[in-house]
């Protein structure tokens, strides 16, 4: 069932699978994908009891701002404010959140900040909470060269090149970032649907550039980044995954992140897979989900 949910800055577009007494999850796409990364995710998931909450985030398919003024901001305070005002307005009990790129931060900054309202957590490439203010100090040289496409969005250039030609720019990162997997021209084009949202160009660009250091937040949202930047600990049962083929987050990334993680903790690397791993791993991603749901069930080993 598609529905919208009304929060204080958005009207989400949500995907709702599996009936109302089921265990909630809320699985949360990146950058540049959208709620067709789950498609096969989430029938493995209904096997095993859930109801699945899939949304769009900020800037992509319906998702919209309520306010025109409001800030079109991609920074991770707001996708993790974004995912908690969610969680609230379903008055979802304690969900599993799960996600990769900018859904995994979505699911890392709640897990850290809101730990008493979720579950657990399933996050791709680690711990996904961003240190901005270490964001200019450089990474090996073999790591630099994968995020061409952050500093080309550091750019005025780079801005315009992605509003000019967003879906062969965005078909270039999915073979990039996942060079074993062999999707045709239907499978994006019906992710590349949710690109051509109005504010899909002001959101990446923001993102990308508050990262760094580049472009000041949305001022509502200061609180929640000064928390961040403490690079709170995560306390809720997790499991971090990598694909081993990613082109964009070197596999084993999670080993500098482990100590973040001072709850049950298991990680795992997923062979054959590369960036977009739901939706080329569906069957690992949804038993990290479920492997999650089994540690948080009364009397778990």
């Amino acid at each position: 069932m598609k529905r919208t949910v009304t929060t204080s800055m958005l009207e989400i577009a949500c995907d709702d699978h599996g009936p109302a007494d089921g265990w909630p999850v809320v699985l949360l796409h990146g950058f540049p994908y959208d709620v067709h990364a789950y498609d096969e995710v989430v029938p493995r998931l209904l096997e095993d009891g859930a109801r699945v909450l899939v949304p769009s985030l900020r800037g992509y398919g319906a998702t919209r701002f309520v306010d025109e003024s409001t800030m079109r901001s991609g920074q991770q305070a707001a996708l993790g404010q974004d995912l908690h005002d969610l969680i609230d307005a379903l008055s979802l009990r304690e969900p599993i959140v799960a996600g990769y790129d900018w859904g995994g931060r979505a699911a890392c900054v709640v897990a850290a900040l809101w730990p008493e309202s979720v579950r657990g957590l399933v996050s791709v490439n680690g711990y996904n909470i961003q240190d901005i203010a270490g964001a200019m100090q450089p990474k090996p040289p073999a790591d630099e060269y994968r995020l061409w496409y952050q500093y080309y969005f550091h750019s005025e250039r780079g801005r315009r090149g992605l509003a000019a030609d967003r879906r062969t720019l965005c078909a270039l990162l999915w073979r990039l970032w996942s060079p074993t997997w062999r999707f045709d021209d239907a499978t994006f084009e019906r992710s590349a649907a949710s690109f051509d949202h109005p504010d899909f160009v002001d959101v990446v660009v923001h993102s990308y550039r508050h990262r760094f250091g580049l472009a000041a937040g949305d001022p509502a949202l200061q609180s929640l980044e000064g928390r961040l930047a403490a690079q709170p600990p995560i306390r809720v049962p997790t499991v971090t995954l990598d694909g081993a083929d990613d082109g964009v987050m070197r596999s084993g990334g999670d080993a500098s992140h482990a100590t973040q993680f001072v709850g049950r903790h298991e990680h795992r690397v997923i062979d054959g897979a590369g960036h977009n791993l739901p939706q080329e791993a569906p069957a690992a991603f949804s038993d990290a989900v479920s492997t999650v749901q089994r540690w948080s069930r009364p009397g778990a080993p």
